[in-house]
C-alpha cells in the first residue's frame, strides 16, 4: 500500500508552526508496513488543495490529510475532497446533534458556522473526535482511501490511534504490532551500531530514531494474528535488552520522569530537588507526570550565588569550590532532602552557556543524589547546544542518575 501525507494550512507555509503531525504519521506508517512516498504542505486555497489531492489520487492508494477541518471559511479540506470526487456535501443529522450536544455540555451556544463540521459526502464515514468539535472523514472510492483528520496534534493522535489504525488493518497484509524501546545514555549512531544484527532483519523490523529525550528503538512485527506478532516482537525485544541492558529505561510512551515517578511510588518513597542553572526545569518535568504529588515534595531554585547562600549553601563551599562543582551538588542534594523532608534529594548545578562560568565551559554539569544509602555523584562537560538544550539534557541526566541509583547501579551511564 502506497501512502501520501498532505498537511493543510497556510501557517505551515509561513513557518509559524512546525509540521509535527507529518513526522508522527510517517513514523506510524513505517510501523504499519505501509510505504510512504510523498509528503506535501499546501495553504488554505481550495484550488491548490484540490490540485494536490488530485496528484495524490493518481499515485497513492492511501491519502492522509491533516488540518482544514475547522468551522471557518479557510478550512477547506472537506470542500476539496468533495470537489475532487464530484460528491455533494450534506449535513448529517446525527453529527449535527452530537456537535450541538458537545457545545451544550459546556454551557455554550454553538455558532451556526460550526454546522459545516457535521457534513459528509456519500463516500465518507465520520471518525469520532471526543477531544474536539471536528470529526474526521474516512473516504473509500475506486480503490483509494482518503483519511482526513484535525490539525490539532492531540486530536489527530487520538483519532489516528483509536479510529484509523483499526480500519487500516485489513489493508496491511496482516496484523501489525509495534513496541518502542526507549534508550538514554547512548547516541543514535552507537545504538544502531550495537543493534546492527537486528537492523537488517525483515520480520520483525528494527529501526532507531533520535528524539529530544531519548533514542527510540522501534520493533515491529507482522503476522496473521496479534498474538503471533506480539510473540515475535517480545523475542526480539529480549535479545535487544541483552545488548543494551539498563540503557533502556522504558517502553512506548514512557518518559524518564514517568519511569522514575513510578519507581518512587512503588517504593513509597519521596523526592525533592535543588537546582541552579536549570531554573526549575527539573521540578517542572517531574510535575508534568500525573500523580507526581504522591512522591514529589518540592523543589528549591538557587539561580544565583546570593540565593544559594540564602538557601543554606555554606559560604566557604561556594567561595572555594564554586557554585558549579560536585561538592556543591552534593550539599544541594542533602539540603533538598533535609529541608523538604524527602527520602531522596537531587542536587543539580552546571553551566548553561553560551559563556563560561567560574572558568568552566558551557555544558559542564554536576549532579548528586542524596538518599538513605548515602551519596552518589556524577559530573561531565562537553555537551553542545543552546541554553535550552543544556538545561533540558541536564535535567534528564539528573533523572537518569536517580533511576540508576534506584536500580542499584552504582556507576552512572
Amino acid at each position: 500500500m502506497r501512502a501520501e501525507i498532505i498537511s493543510c494550512g497556510t501557517e505551515l507555509l509561513l513557518g509559524q508552526i512546525t509540521d509535527t503531525n507529518a513526522t508522527y504519521l510517517a513514523q506510524n506508517l513505517s510501523g504499519l508496513g505501509i510505504d510512504l512516498y510523498f509528503v506535501s504542505q499546501v495553504g488554505d486555497n481550495l484550488e491548490r488543495i484540490v490540485e494536490t489531492l488530485r496528484r495524490a489520487w493518481e499515485r497513492s492508494e492511501l491519502i492522509i490529510m491533516t488540518g482544514g477541518l475547522g468551522p471557518t471559511e479557510d478550512d477547506l479540506t472537506r470542500e476539496a475532497i468533495s470537489t475532487l470526487l464530484g460528491e455533494r456535501m450534506q449535513v448529517d443529522p446525527t453529527l449535527e446533534a452530537e456537535l450541538r450536544a458537545w457545545f451544550a455540555a459546556r454551557g455554550v451556544q454553538m455558532p451556526e458556522r460550526n454546522v459545516k463540521q457535521a457534513t459528509l459526502i456519500p463516500s465518507a464515514r465520520p471518525l469520532p473526535n471526543p477531544l474536539g468539535t471536528a470529526p474526521g472523514w474516512w473516504v473509500e472510492k475506486e480503490g483509494r482511501i482518503i483519511v482526513a483528520m484535525p490539525g490539532v496534534p492531540r486530536e489527530m493522535y487520538r483519532m489516528w490511534e483509536a479510529e484509523v489504525i483499526p480500519r487500516l488493518s485489513p489493508y496491511t497484509g496482516g496484523l501489525i504490532f509495534t513496541r518502542i524501546l526507549r534508550v538514554t545514555g547512548l547516541g543514535e549512531s552507537t545504538v544502531e551500531q550495537r543493534l546492527e544484527a537486528f537492523i537488517h532483519a525483515s520480520n520483525p523490523t528494527v529501526a532507531t530514531y533520535a528524539k529530544s529525550d531519548a533514542v527510540d528503538v522501534r520493533v515491529t512485527a507482522k503476522a496473521s494474528s496479534r498474538e503471533e506478532a506480539e510473540r515475535l516482537v517480545s523475542e526480539t525485544e529480549a535479545r535487544i535488552r541483552e545488548v543494551l541492558g539498563d540503557y533502556i529505561f522504558g517502553v512506548d510512551k514512557e518518559t524518564l520522569p514517568s519511569v522514575v515517578g513510578t519507581m518512587l511510588a512503588q517504593r513509597g518513597q519521596t523526592l525533592a530537588v535543588m537546582e541552579s542553572f536549570t531554573g526549575g526545569l527539573l521540578s517542572s518535568l517531574i510535575t508534568d507526570v500525573p500523580g507526581s504529588s504522591r512522591y514529589f515534595r518540592g523543589g528549591l531554585v538557587a539561580y544565583s550565588r546570593a540565593v544559594a547562600l540564602e538557601m543554606g549553601l555554606p559560604t566557604e563551599l561556594v567561595e572555594e569550590a564554586g557554585l558549579v562543582s560536585e561538592e556543591t551538588a552534593r550539599v544541594m542534594a542533602q539540603l533538598a532532602r533535609q529541608r523538604l523532608g524527602a527520602d531522596y534529594g537531587i542536587g543539580i548545578t552546571g553551566v548553561a552557556g553560551p559563556e563560561p562560568f567560574e572558568q568552566k565551559p558551557a555544558g559542564t554539569l554536576a549532579l548528586a543524589i542524596a538518599g538513605p544509602a548515602g551519596l552518589v555523584t556524577s559530573s561531565g562537560s562537553g555537551w553542545r547546544g543552546s541554553r535550552e538544550d543544556q538545561k533540558y539534557r541536564s535535567a534528564l541526566a539528573a533523572l537518569n542518575l536517580l533511576r540508576l541509583h534506584l536500580l542499584g547501579i552504582k556507576k552512572a551511564q
